[in-house]
């Protein structure tokens, strides 16, 4: 592949961060990086014409990631690019890094190690894609966790889909199942105390899986650490001049606007975006 990255703007601090995922579920990483660095400027892209990337083939998923990363390095001129997806973080990061060495990357990962270090219990429960959990990636991060706490890895095929396409009957059809598949969550000896949200369509529904896992159980994501790794890899910060946010879809403008307004900011206006 040929980088286009020689014919992007100049990367300063006025430059836009930019953000993306296969859907609209990085707008819960959208939020974190609002409230971390509200003084910049964003560009969010929405995958969605070929969402959700967790129930798709690895190369699908490689081919999308490098098209969005070059159309935002190459047409917005990016200071940073937020991977704001765990399928796409899991499976390509490794070749963005390679194709673009000079643009400071950051990427998501299920929040297993902080949940290990957190259950009483030792006992975590990971909702996430079959793509995310099946990942070279996160086998390794698993492995190496392994001695610290005891996994329940549940597959939630069509979860984010359904968040995607805002279809709450669905939504909580599939949540009930998801959650229920997990078994005892609790802080009783034995139980499942903490619970991953592995994908970031999750953090967007997480009323609805609270009254399902119950008060008590800890939910953890990983917007928050994201934004603030996002502050330390920007290499200009300071202010950007007026703070803004433009965002893109592959698929349906209205899902991504409705979404935005619902879960960003009530003005949020969306454009179509065709990219092969």
């Amino acid at each position: 592949m040929t980088s286009l990255a020689s014919s992007a703007p100049a990367r300063t601090s006025e430059s836009p961060i930019g953000v993306f995922d296969s859907g609209i579920g990085g707008l819960s990483v959208l939020q974190a990086l609002h409230a971390e660095l509200p003084h910049q400027r964003y560009v969010y892209v929405a995958d969605s014409g070929h969402a959700p990337y967790g129930e798709r083939e690895p190369q699908h998923v490689i081919d999308r990631t490098m098209a969005v990363a070059e159309y935002l390095v190459a047409r917005h001129g990016i200071q940073a690019l937020v991977v704001a997806c765990n399928t796409a973080t899991a499976i390509a990061i490794h070749l963005l890094r390679a194709e673009h060495p000079h643009l400071p990357l950051v990427g998501l990962e299920p929040a297993i190690k902080p949940a290990a270090q957190h259950s009483r219990n030792h006992r975590v429960g990971v909702l996430a894609t079959r793509g995310t959990l099946q990942s070279e990636k996160f086998r390794v991060l698993h492995a190496s966790l392994a001695q610290q706490a005891e996994f329940v890895l549940q597959p939630c095929d069509g979860l984010a889909g359904a968040i995607e396409r805002q279809d709450e009957e669905r939504i909580a059809t599939l949540s009930a199942q998801y959650a229920s598949a997990l078994g005892p969550c609790g802080t009783a000896p034995g139980c499942i105390d903490t619970v991953v949200l592995g994908c970031t369509h999750y953090p967007l529904i997480t009323s609805q899986l609270r009254a399902l896992l119950g008060p008590d159980v800890v939910m953890i994501e990983s917007g928050a650490p994201v934004a603030r790794q996002t502050r330390r890899v920007l290499p200009h910060i300071g202010d950007a001049g007026t703070p803004s946010t433009v965002y893109y879809t592959t698929g349906q403008i209205g899902a991504l606007q409705a979404a935005a307004r619902r879960w960003v900011e009530a003005d949020a206006r969306v454009e179509a975006l065709e990219l092969s």
